[in-house]
């Protein structure tokens, strides 16, 4: 089955201090996204696609682009390559988008933007988080069994294999029944307390206490080529309801999923992995993600480079 893997890989990183998405942290320099796209290329999918900044074409080409291009499938065929911009040049001419807005519009209109480079079953990543291996492996299968339209699918992780001892984080806690997701709710401010407990602080400081099993969204999830017709329609919808001189509202894609699925017309599968979800929200994450990628080469779940 001809699959894409789109990555999201345009975000700003403003709370790590960098530029995250392209920060060499492997044994041998590997940037994070390679492990994903490593992992997806062995799991069966054949085509992998940047959603990028313009101005960051040329550094991803040089970090990966290019060596991804002269990858060979599991099926025998080179691995495709596209790059997508999410830039204001995509956003609709019936909106007027303020002189002084700098942040893009969010993860709903990063996937539009690939619109363009994608015609099959598709699943969507962020570009600064490990996700794991068997997670590609069983999303991939499931992509075969979604119908063309109105079933989509998703990776749910443990909320304690997802959160940062250095600050609070923001997770997508899932609802599910029947393993059907029913929805996904943006919770802010996920803290880890000196007990062990993790408590929502955004509106209190004592903190709504979840459980550590709690399922949560790591923006993993698995499309058919239909979304992208809805994508639009709710990307449109939440530009006409922006407020005029709105700076930093975002379009979200748990929100549109959620609102899909409150409608009936969506149906979400959802994947449950185990594994150790690790990312870089906070700089000083960086240290325990190198150490943990390097343990998974040590026990040889990689290769000794990814650059060979």
């Amino acid at each position: 089955m001809k699959a894409a893997l789109v990555i999201m890989a345009a975000g700003m990183g403003s709370r790590y201090g960098g530029s995250k998405q392209v920060d060499g942290i492997g044994p041998d320099g590997e940037i994070l996204m390679e492990y994903s796209i490593y992992d997806a290329i062995r799991a069966g999918f054949t085509k992998v696609v940047f959603i990028i900044k313009p101005e960051m074409r040329e550094l991803v080409e040089t970090l990966c682009g290019r060596r991804v291009a002269g990858m060979t499938a599991a099926d025998g065929s080179p691995v495709e390559v596209c790059y997508a911009y999410q830039d204001f040049s995509s956003v609709p001419a019936f909106y007027s988008i303020p002189a002084e807005r700098t942040k893009p519009f969010g993860t709903g209109h990063a996937v539009l933007c690939a619109r363009s480079c994608v015609s099959e079953p598709f699943i969507v990543i962020n570009a600064d988080d490990y996700y794991g291996v068997d997670a590609f492996r069983v999303i991939y299968e499931e992509l075969g069994r979604l119908k063309a339209e109105g079933e989509a699918t998703m990776v749910g992780y443990r909320l304690d294999k997802t959160v940062s001892e250095h600050g609070s984080v923001t997770r997508g806690v899932c609802h599910v029944t029947d393993g059907k997701l029913d929805r996904v709710v943006e919770t802010f401010k996920l803290t880890v307390f000196p007990d062990g407990t993790i408590r929502d602080v955004d509106k209190n400081p004592e903190g709504d206490v979840y459980a550590p099993d709690t399922p949560v969204s790591m923006n993993f999830w698995g499309f058919t080529p239909w979304i992208f017709t809805k994508l639009e329609e709710y990307f449109n919808a939440f530009l006409h309801a922006l407020p005029a001189g709105e700076l930093k509202k975002e379009c979200l894609l748990p929100s549109m999923v959620g609102e899909l699925i409150e409608k009936g017309e969506l149906r979400v599968s959802v994947l449950h992995s185990d594994a150790k979800w690790f990312g870089m929200t906070y700089h000083e994450d960086k240290d325990a993600v190198a150490a943990a990628l390097k343990a998974l080469h040590d026990a040889g779940v990689y290769p000794p480079t990814l650059h060979g």
